[in-house]
């Protein structure tokens, strides 16, 4: 599930200071924490000093490496943890091709999104990590493909999977395809998350 960091817009600078102290807040060195998430240490640094901007996996693996969730990694803050998610108040987050919406609170053990995958996006990186995954297709059709055996899948369809099984994903219809997707996240924050290698994550 992941596509090229792409260069930032100004106002997402603003991404890397935070990018930079949750990993001090979790004692991981740059080169270790890269390491985790299956980056080099140039590629993190420069997504620390606002060079390049992270895509989705690259905020889920950093987040789960760093015990914490995407929302806080962006910055954002609740004043507390609302038990409701309003559709009002579901702001889309744009990374790496993909469009995603919070779908439950921050700082939970788990983390809810409702997620657009673009046609032929991301389908060919191979995923292997610690935690599960949830995942049930809201439109269209989606390709998973866990260790050798591949599912399709329609609207209704679900699928739950422990996350060391390698997996990949990909829309199958032009038009993309919509999905819940909930994730767990590791508390340690010396977990680490093993991704396959990644366009552009390596300078």
């Amino acid at each position: 599930m992941s596509s090229p960091d792409i260069e930032p817009p100004d106002d997402l600078r603003a991404v890397a200071p935070q990018l930079r102290a949750l990993r001090r807040r979790a004692s991981l060195t740059l080169e270790a924490a890269a390491r985790a998430a299956g980056l080099s240490p140039a590629h993190l640094s420069r997504l620390e000093t606002g060079q390049r901007q992270p895509s989705l996996p690259t905020l889920l693996a950093l987040a789960r490496i760093y015990g914490t969730t995407v929302s806080e990694l962006l910055g954002e803050t609740v004043a507390e943890r609302d038990a409701v998610v309003r559709a009002a108040d579901m702001e889309p987050t744009a990374a790496g091709g993909w469009t995603y919406f919070q779908a439950g609170s921050p700082g939970r053990g788990m983390q809810a999104l409702r997620v657009q995958v673009p046609y032929g996006s991301q389908g060919d990186i191979v995923r292997v990590h610690p935690g599960e995954e949830w995942l049930y297709v809201l439109r269209g059709r989606l390709r998973l493909r866990l260790g050798d055996t591949t599912h399709r899948l329609g609207p209704g369809d679900s699928a739950h999977f422990d996350s060391l099984t390698p997996h990949r994903i990909a829309a199958q219809d032009p038009d993309g395809t919509e999905l819940l997707f909930v994730h767990t996240l590791l508390q340690s924050p010396t977990a680490t998350l093993c991704l396959g290698p990644t366009p552009g994550d390596t300078p």
